[in-house]
């Protein structure tokens, strides 16, 4: 007997359909993931350039930072160099005076000793500060001893001598005072 024919359309219509249907599929998702990386692609070219101009805007805050604080620096430095001026045209006057041949030496010593006195204060008024203790306590933060003798004056662990005077920068030390601290009245070292 003959095998009777298929005439069932809907199976052989559906077993057709079925891979266009995937490969519509398939393509859609590879058209859908394309358009992704395409937008991923412009999103990191985008945060690239972003990237690149913030890195250029920070070199060149950095080189205006270095120059503006060379021309701080300089201007500071010329601000001290003019105070400083006069102190050396009157030195320069002082060494005149003193090759005369009717040099008074009481007078040049006032003189250089009125030169001393001009130069520290341009210097204060830039914030310089001597550090000059004798009699005080001892400070470690301010001042370097350099020695202990006894005396009988001057209270123990009190500054004795100044060897060096000390300097200070708008409080920032600069060189501390060398100096010889007291350790107090001489004791006997004779035992009787």
């Amino acid at each position: 007997m003959p095998e009777p024919e298929n005439t069932d359309t809907t199976t052989n219509a559906g077993t057709a359909a079925a891979p266009a249907a995937e490969a519509a599929a398939a393509e859609a998702t590879t058209t859908d993931l394309a358009a992704q990386l395409a937008a991923a692609k412009a999103e990191a070219a985008a945060n690239y350039d972003k990237f690149m101009r913030s890195a250029a805007d920070l070199e060149n805050f950095r080189r205006r930072t270095v120059r503006d604080k060379e021309d701080l620096r300089t201007t500071a430095t010329g601000r001290v160099l003019e105070d400083i001026f006069p102190v050396l045209d009157t030195l320069g006057l002082a060494i005149h005076a003193a090759r005369q041949p009717n040099a008074d030496l009481k007078s040049l010593v006032g003189g250089v000793d009125m030169v001393l006195t001009q130069l520290k204060t341009a210097l204060a008024n830039h914030g310089l500060k001597e550090i000059s203790p004798a009699g005080q306590p001892f400070d470690p933060h301010q001042h370097e001893a350099i020695s202990h003798q006894p005396s009988a004056e001057v209270k123990e662990e009190h500054v004795l001598t100044v060897v060096r005077t000390g300097y200070s920068l708008n409080g920032r030390l600069l060189r501390p005072a060398s100096v010889v601290v007291s350790s107090g009245p001489a004791k006997d070292t004779k035992k009787s």
